[in-house]
């Protein structure tokens, strides 16, 4: 810890020193006699420093509280760096405070490390449901049941999940305004148990082993695209998610260490995410490979091999095979996968890791992409030959069904000719004797 006596005993050197308080606050010492506080902490997995004052202007005591805001910004998801070019941008461009703006600076700052899916609707729901009844509001002013009556708009239509969510973008943008000096009080903290409560819906899913073999069956049996094909098996052998699937890129897959990098730009959560591949998924890459391994996508548009496959495609195939949407969809793999293995004792941790699931720690997800990864290994080898397993035994089954429906038909058969042979016979003895007794 440092103590006003060390800091003023430090002379200027030919380099810059750095004399270090903790948790991350150090003085800065430059060769030319200036002395600046500065904070060094992680972000989203980078280092990065910002400045806390110039000393003696801002003195020890004073570095240490602005050290603590700091921290809380990093500990809320806000980076401080960015938060103070924000800042900067929004008083020389003479940004108001209305909510409408703030929230359009919360997104723009925030919109980088969000998928293009998930960032395009929370500016949608935004745009339709919140700033159009309280964006021309001073944000700092705008009051709990103000905030609530908007969001009663959204739940009158029975978008009960869309009002949490829009409550859950209020309050981010109500504490970015709080730390940009624009409002004091997050009145969206007020209103939790305001709603009414979300009922979760689970996404269709087969569960039971012997449907799970029954759709591993159809899907080898399906008559549609061979890409199409090949998406499905994939799909059910990794669990990721559809969208990170049908844009899955040949550069990113590496067969002879059995590995598929998604970068974190495809990320949901923008993290990188290894996928081991087993055997099984290895053969259906290297059968795939000759057909589409020239072009940038595994599983191109039938329209144009610029493009990836539709997102409907894996859909559109299950209901082809017979599988309603109440029934099983392109998602309900990851369910499937993540219940069927947790009952096979697999390790929790290791089932979220490999289903991508974000770790709320920003930082520490950043260095644990490949964690549990040896384990994943060989769980995802498992879940192959356990999916392998399901679908023999189905088919064997299904011969065996076939077999004795095959038995039923030719035992009929038998039975309606023996039956007409002797009614023709017994037709035959009856005429015989008429034609005697003439």
């Amino acid at each position: 810890m440092l103590t006003r006596t060390h800091i003023e005993t430090v002379r200027p050197r030919g380099q810059p020193v750095r004399l270090f308080d903790g948790s991350g606050l150090y003085l800065e010492v430059a060769p030319s006699g200036g002395r600046w506080w500065r904070f060094k902490y992680r972000f989203a997995g980078k280092e990065r420093r910002v400045s806390l004052g110039v000393y003696p202007d801002v003195g020890l005591k004073e570095a240490r509280e602005r050290l603590e805001q700091a921290r809380k910004l990093v500990a809320s998801g806000i980076d401080p760096s960015e938060q103070r070019k924000a800042a900067k941008v929004a008083l020389a461009t003479g940004s108001d405070d209305t909510f409408e703006a703030v929230g359009r600076e919360w997104f723009k700052l925030n919109e980088a490390k969000w998928a293009a899916s998930h960032s395009s609707k929370i500016i949608e729901r935004l745009e339709r449901d919140v700033f159009p009844w309280i964006g021309r509001r001073p944000i700092g002013e705008i009051t709990a049941p103000e905030l609530l009556a908007v969001l009663r708009r959204i739940e009158t239509r029975g978008a009960i999940d869309t009002a949490h969510r829009a409550l859950q973008d209020c309050g981010r943008i109500l504490r970015y305004a709080i730390a940009t000096a624009r409002a004091q009080h997050n009145v969206a903290l007020n209103l939790r148990g305001a709603l009414a409560p979300k009922v979760d819906k689970h996404l269709a899913s087969v569960k039971d082993p012997a449907e799970v073999g029954a759709l591993m069956q159809a899907i080898e049996s399906y008559r549609g695209s061979f890409v199409t094909q090949c998406a499905l098996r994939l799909a059910a052998l990794t669990f990721v998610r559809p969208g990170e699937l049908r844009a899955a890129e040949w550069c990113e897959i590496n067969l002879q260490a059995a590995e598929w990098r998604i970068p974190a730009a495809r990320m949901k959560k923008r993290q990188l995410h290894i996928v081991p591949l087993s055997t099984q998924g290895l053969a259906i890459l290297r059968e795939l490979h000759p057909l589409t391994g020239g072009g940038k996508y595994a599983f191109p548009s039938e329209r144009t091999p610029q493009r990836p496959m539709s997102e409907n495609t894996v859909n559109a195939a299950l209901r082809r095979m017979g599988y309603t949407k109440e029934e099983m969809t392109g998602h309900g793999f990851r369910s499937m996968a993540s219940t069927l293995l947790n009952e096979q004792g697999w390790n929790r941790d290791a089932i979220e890791r490999q289903l991508a699931h974000a770790e709320r720690d920003e930082v520490r997800a950043a260095y644990n992409y490949a964690e549990f990864l040896p384990e994943r290994r060989k769980m995802v080898q498992a879940w192959a030959d356990y999916l392998e397993r399901l679908t023999h035994e189905q088919r064997g089954s299904t011969d065996s069904s076939l077999i004795g429906f095959e038995h039923r038909i030719t035992s009929r058969l038998a039975g309606e000719r023996l039956h007409s042979t002797m009614s023709r016979q017994s037709t035959l003895k009856g005429e015989d004797a008429h034609e005697q007794s003439r």
